[in-house]
Order: C-alpha cells, then structure tokens, then sequence
C-alpha cells in the first residue's frame, strides 16, 4: 500500500480528466507511485520510445466525460441565485456544453470562477482518491478518511 499523504492527488486527477487522445497516456508505478506521462514518440522520458506494454506501470484511463458534465450540472443546481443557475444550466444542453459553460462562466459570472475551481478541484481528487483505492493502492481508511476531509465546498 502507498502512503496516500505522499502521492500526487492532483496528478492523477488531472489524468483521469484528460480526455484528448490516446497518443499520450499517464501512468503510476504501483511500487512508489510515482505518475509517469507517456507518449507514442518519446516514451516516458522524453526521448527514447518504448512499448508502453514495456513498462511495470498501471495505466490511468480517463473516467467519462459524463462524470465530469455532471459536476457543471451539479454547479449549476447549486448556484443560490436562480437566474445564473438557470444560465449555467441551459449552457449545458447539446454538443459543446464543455466550452459553452466555461464561455458562461468567464465572461458572464466570472466571480463564481473561484467557486467553480473550489468544486472542480475537491471532486477530482476525491475521484483520483477513489480509483487509487480501486487499484488496490491505498487503504480504505486512507481514502475514507480523505473524502471526509474533502467534502464539497458551500457554493455561493
């Protein structure tokens, strides 16, 4: 088991988020924990390609981006003030509502941004928490103490 107080939280959740392609994967060494990033070219280092089937590394895969959509609609819901909540809500209808919620935010309610990030942040590391005890990483008490700890944030 790692010690969850000395991985990198962030870094596996922005691993889990990252939704561009498969060119490029992130990976963590089971033994140390420490997070890797791969490409087709360069391998791990940079410089010299290696099969990443090569390597004693477990793979991050993204989660969905629905888990990710549900936390903008999770916002939106929880926003007090119903008319902003509505606009942040109906950003998120159809295609590009990634892009569409961000534009609504930044340009229109950019004083939410800081709760926005407060939100986004929290949930992700408690994501990145869960798959590490999904691996078999850390312990349970670890992650469960961790989610208690990294509740959502009041929203504004």
């Amino acid at each position: 088991m790692l010690d969850l107080g000395g991985l990198d939280i962030e870094e596996v959740a922005t691993a889990l988020a990252d939704q561009t392609d498969y060119e490029h994967r992130w990976l963590i060494d089971p033994r140390t924990g420490q997070v890797a990033y791969w490409t087709r070219d360069t391998g791990i280092d940079g410089e010299n390609p290696v099969e990443i089937d090569e390597l004693d590394l477990l793979v991050i895969d993204p989660l969905p981006s629905y888990v990710w959509y549900q936390d903008m609609a999770d916002f939106a819901d929880g926003i007090t003030d119903e008319a902003t909540g509505r606009c942040l809500a109906q950003s998120l209808q159809g295609r590009g509502a990634f892009r569409r919620f961000k534009n609504q935010l930044y340009e229109h309610h950019p004083e939410l941004i800081s709760a926005w990030h407060a939100l986004r942040d929290v949930r992700a590391q408690r994501r990145a928490v869960e798959w590490l005890l999904d691996h078999g990483l850390v312990d349970d008490t670890a992650a469960q103490q961790f989610a208690t700890d990294h509740s959502d944030p009041a929203l504004p």
